[in-house]
């Protein structure tokens, strides 16, 4: 077999992703809080960055950067995100992170928003309430500085106090922590008492019925026949009341009594302590309905980082390097700069997309009400607007919109769709659920409907659904099943003394 040599050209695709195109895509995921922590990371590390304090409108944003914005946008439409093209690092002075605009109508000023829904005298409720409070933790060790405990139990009582989730239940097993510190396990016992008289009462127990027990203990209203009850909280649970009267010995009224005081206890008495700060819900894009009934939709300016390319101390350092690594350097920070620029100025204008053409598809919904939710999935806004589904699926995780109806994740929008009877338009799964809500809500105390009755009216009404799909939309729901509700209204009734 005799060996040649031979040229040949061969054609092939293979997938390229560029730093700079991965950043950009990364960004498009990010929340508006990771957003900010991102961009500070990047002001650290790149000598070139700088925060623009400078005032802007609203209005500003719409002609920057074009030839990047259209190269990113046929980047971030392709299915593969291949052979996108390096950026040019050779351009203006400055860039701003900018929004996309809606070019329909003006928009609306949205910088006196944060301050429309605060009550008279109570400008700083929202902050002081983040602010207050230390954790369960601190409170118990506060307490267990002034208990009289010797040094031995005290390690096992800040050693139980670590195994307190912030629910307020003891999640570690005594034998184990009794071997682990080499203690007796009557002293570990010992110690769990006292640790249970801590406040808030009820911490520091290791399942619901003590928890509850705690409580009723410290208001002296553990007497045999609720401890008994407490027995059997899954009896509670499905309203069995006769179940109930035979293990408590007490009658029907009894036990309602008795269940109507559970009920004002507090299950997780933990949960009054925060452990950390809540973040609240910072929306990314506002709608608001205009004079001409239209919606204008406008991205929020103060979730938007905005970052500025300094070229001038660019040109002044540059022409005082020396060496060829310091001006690599040089140059690597301004094309990271400038892209990054870009990289934040595309993000705001995919997420004005996305969000125009949400808000185009669910109109109906933001004029009346949640059963005009329309059947919406990320591939028809993809090719609404020419872009690929998962970049879509990117830009709506982690994104909030402010609408007259309320704040909703932009996912919120994306629902199954239920086929009709007749063959007309399909139903929103929210909206189906929206139905099952309410037809439950007003069924009447003698008529609850099962889950074989709601397929019949809402099949009578054009929805085809199965059984067992209503089952799971109440289940979801947590609305129990007609027989549990049979039972939960047949005690309320027995409790108010109707037949």
């Amino acid at each position: 077999m005799a060996l040649g040599q031979r040229l040949e050209i061969r054609q092939g695709q293979s997938l390229v992703m560029t730093p700079q195109l991965q950043q950009a895509i990364k960004l498009l995921q990010l929340s508006n809080i990771e957003l900010a922590e991102y961009c500070e990371q990047e002001l650290e590390k790149n000598p070139l960055l700088e925060r623009d304090d400078s005032e802007r409108s609203g209005e500003e944003h719409v002609e920057r950067e074009s030839a990047a914005t259209e190269t990113l946008d046929t980047a971030l439409g392709r299915e593969d995100f291949s052979k996108a093209e390096d950026m040019d690092a050779s351009h203006d002075d400055k860039y701003d992170s900018a929004e996309g605009a809606m070019p329909a109508a003006p928009l609306t000023d949205w910088s006196t928003v944060k301050n429309s829904q605060r009550f008279e005298g109570d400008e700083d409720g929202l902050e002081s309430s983040l602010a207050a409070g230390g954790s369960l933790k601190d409170h118990l060790e506060e307490q267990l500085a002034i208990a009289a405990l010797g040094p031995e139990k005290r390690l096992v009582c800040l050693a139980l106090i670590d195994a307190v989730d912030e629910a307020g239940y003891l999640r570690a097993d005594l034998d184990e922590v009794a071997e682990r510190l080499g203690a007796a396990r009557t002293c570990v016992d010992e110690v769990l008492k006292i640790l249970q008289g801590f406040d808030p009462i009820g911490v520091a127990a290791r399942d619901l019925a003590e928890c509850l027990g705690i409580q009723l203990k410290a208001q002296d209203r553990l007497d045999p026949a609720m401890a008994a009850l407490l027995t059997r909280l899954d009896l509670v649970a499905r309203r069995e009341t006769a179940a109930l009267c035979a293990i408590c010995g007490v009658d029907a009224e009894d036990i309602a009594d008795m269940i109507a005081e559970i009920r004002g206890l507090t299950p997780k008495p933990g949960l009054a302590f925060g452990t950390e700060p809540v973040q609240p819900v910072i929306p990314d894009v506002f709608v608001k309905e205009g004079p001409d009934g239209a919606w204008h939709i406008e991205l929020n300016a103060e979730t938007l980082p905005r970052l500025l390319v300094n070229s001038r101390y660019y040109t002044k350092v540059q022409a005082g390097a020396r060496d060829k690594d310091s001006k690599n350097y040089l140059t690597d920070c301004l094309n990271s700069a400038n892209w990054l620029v870009k990289s934040l100025d595309q993000r705001a204008r995919t997420i004005m997309k996305v969000a125009a053409e949400i808000v185009r598809q669910q109109d109906g919904f933001l004029t009346y009400g949640v059963r005009h939710l329309r059947p919406l999935n990320l591939r028809t806004i993809a090719d609404a607007i020419t872009m690929h589904e998962s970049t879509v699926s990117r830009v709506t995780s982690n994104k909030y919109i402010a609408t007259p109806r309320g704040t909703f994740e932009l996912k919120y929008f994306f629902t199954a769709s239920i086929q009709s009877v007749n063959g007309s338009e399909a139903h929103s799964a929210e909206a189906v659920r929206d139905r099952i809500r309410e037809m439950i809500e007003n069924e009447g105390r003698r008529e609850i409907l099962s889950d074989d009755r709601i397929v019949s009216l809402l099949t009578a009404d054009g929805v085809n659904i199965a059984r067992r799909t209503v089952a799971k939309y109440r289940e979801a729901m947590r609305i129990p099943s007609s027989v549990e509700r049979r039972r939960l209204k047949f005690g309320e009734s027995a409790a108010a003394g109707h037949p």
